[in-house]
């Protein structure tokens, strides 16, 4: 259509141009100038505008530029404009345009032919786009200005990093209404215990399951027992206990603060055979009913814990099978407890001189490098103390008398040592002892007929010494195989030393001296309260005794 129109404006613009000659060449100048004139509107736009057409090549390059002339007909229609989408900057343009109206009438003057062509004007509007590309480039620039409004939406973007914050705000407790029947204070534990479960990387999984109960019954978990408070009578979270259970923490870490502590109402915490690290939280001192700590074959490191002095309720301290050193502090032996097991560390220290200061029934050091003699203070435990570890150290000089006091001890025990000098015969007042344990040490002398009579002598080792001569009695009890007196310099009887290796030994006797030897032949019980025959019924034991307690605690499991 466009090309269409385009030539019908060209067979326009050359009839006309003949046109004009024609009449020009026939009328006279006057005419000939009139007529270009008007030529000239219709070719160029306007002859009468202030811009000048640039002077017009010769005649034959004329027909070229009346493709202008169909916009000066479609000027109302905004058809220049439809390049840029904003078609009203172009109105403003056609103005200037205005005087081309005007032109109009000559055209009217030629004769008749021209008006079958000018039909086709009319549609050169839609073509015009096209062929009149020079015009609308003036239009373009007025859309410009719009882009600028774009970068305003820019500033939006910092606004996303204050969501961030938020995640932190999911510590607050979940509802704290507890499920009927169940206790606040149980209800207190239950979230103590839900935040230590995080710290646990590995466990028996029937407890760790049974810890995920809906309903928030910690009495129901495996490893926690409940009692009723003494104060309000609510129930409440009494015990913990773990033994066995080998709790591994994330990174070889299992702390006990945070948690032990946070458990305001128990009364026992046994944690045997787990992989607790870290030390003792210093608030056990604020828990009013904690009774028992057994933190025995974990992985605690380090001095001694002091805490352990804050819980003046203790009466159960079981620190065994770790991997403490340093030394024991005096003031554990003020302790109103009833055992101390601190067996199998590396406490290495001379045993503390108020030692039997401690109200303790049960006390072992064995397997530790505790140094230097047994204290005299030993004597003061007569009313309490029943066994005694000593085993598997480095004590050295001679055995106090005071030991004979001990009136009510069923176990004593010094094997493997580097102790020295006779047996006192203060033993003898140990009517109660069941086992008696003197085997691998550099005692020397007889063995006391009277501790061979003692009524409940069930183990009497002294294999291993430099002992020389016993009696009767005590042969008898080597018959009975309660006697082991293997590895002596004993001249009549089998498995002793060489003779060679007990004449070494005691040429270096002096040196083996005790300080105090006549201390050795005191006997205790010979006096007003211990006036009866040894042997007789009165010091026999009315009921049977227990089996010892403290070889127990040599074996890293639960007693």
């Amino acid at each position: 259509m466009a090309t269409i129109s385009f030539l019908a404006s060209l067979l326009l613009s050359t009839f006309l141009l003949h046109l004009c000659l024609f009449y020009g060449v026939g009328a006279g100048e006057p005419a000939l100038r009139s007529n270009r004139e008007a030529l000239e509107i219709i070719i160029g736009g306007g002859g009468g505008s202030n811009n000048p057409a640039p002077p017009p090549p010769p005649e034959p390059d004329c027909p070229p530029p009346p493709a202008p002339p169909p916009p000066p007909s479609p000027p109302p229609p905004s058809p220049p404009p439809p390049s840029p989408p904003p078609p009203s900057p172009p109105p403003p343009s056609p103005p200037p345009p205005s005087p081309p109206p005007p032109s109009p009438p000559p055209p009217s003057p030629p004769p008749p032919s021209p008006p079958p062509p000018s039909p086709p004007p009319p549609s050169p509007p839609p073509p015009s786009p096209p062929p009149p590309p020079s015009p609308p480039p003036p239009s373009p620039p007025p859309p410009s200005p719009p882009p600028p409004s774009p970068p305003p939406p820019s500033p939006p973007p910092p606004s996303p990093p204050p969501p961030s914050p938020p995640p932190p705000s999911p510590p607050p407790p979940s509802p704290l209404p507890p499920p009927p029947g169940i206790s606040p204070r149980v209800i207190k534990a239950y979230y103590v215990i839900r935040e230590f479960k995080k710290k646990i990387k590995d466990g028996p999984k029937d407890v760790l399951k049974s810890w995920d109960r809906k309903d928030r019954d910690v009495c129901k978990f495996k490893g926690f027992s409940c009692a009723k408070y003494p104060t309000d009578k609510q129930q409440a979270v009494s015990g913990v206990d773990f033994n066995g259970y080998g709790f591994v923490g994330y990174n070889n870490q299992l702390p006990l603060s945070g948690f032990m502590e946070r458990l305001e109402d128990i009364t026992v915490f046994h944690a045997n055979s787990n992989n607790f690290t870290g030390g003792v939280p210093r608030e056990i001192s604020k828990l009013p009913y904690f009774f028992e700590l057994d933190l025995s074959n974990n992985k605690l490191q380090g001095q001694f814990p002091m805490e352990v002095l804050r819980a003046i309720n203790l009466t159960f301290l079981d620190l065994r099978f770790n991997n403490l050193c340093g030394t024991v502090p005096p003031q554990v032996f003020l302790l109103d407890v009833d055992v101390i097991f601190i067996n199998n560390n590396n406490f290495e220290q001379g045993l503390p001189y108020n030692l039997g200061s401690t109200p303790a029934l049960y006390l072992t050091f064995a397997n530790n490098k505790f140094t230097g003699p047994i204290p005299r203070s030993i004597g003061l435990a007569s009313k309490t103390l029943l066994e005694v570890l000593f085993l598997n150290n480095t004590l050295t000089g001679c055995l106090p008398f005071e030991i004979g006091y001990l009136k009510k001890a069923t176990v004593f025990d010094v094997s493997i040592n580097y102790l020295t000098g006779p047996i006192p015969h203060s033993f003898q007042c140990l009517f109660k002892i069941e086992v008696l344990n003197l085997a691998e040490n550099q005692f020397y002398g007889s063995v006391p007929e009277a501790i061979c009579k003692l009524p409940n002598l069930d183990v009497f080792n002294i294999s291993h010494n430099y002992f020389t001569q016993v009696g009767p009695e005590c042969r008898k009890l080597i018959k009975k195989k309660v006697l082991n007196v293997k590895k002596n310099c004993i001249i009549d009887l089998p498995n002793q030393r060489p003779k060679a290796e007990c004449a070494a030994f005691f040429s270096k006797h002096e040196f083996h001296r005790c300080p105090n030897e006549k201390s050795l032949n005191y006997i205790p019980c010979q006096n007003k309260y211990y006036s009866a025959p040894l042997g007789s019924s009165y010091h026999r034991p009315t009921v049977p005794a227990p089996s010892p307690l403290s070889y127990g605690t040599l074996k890293p499991h639960r007693l």
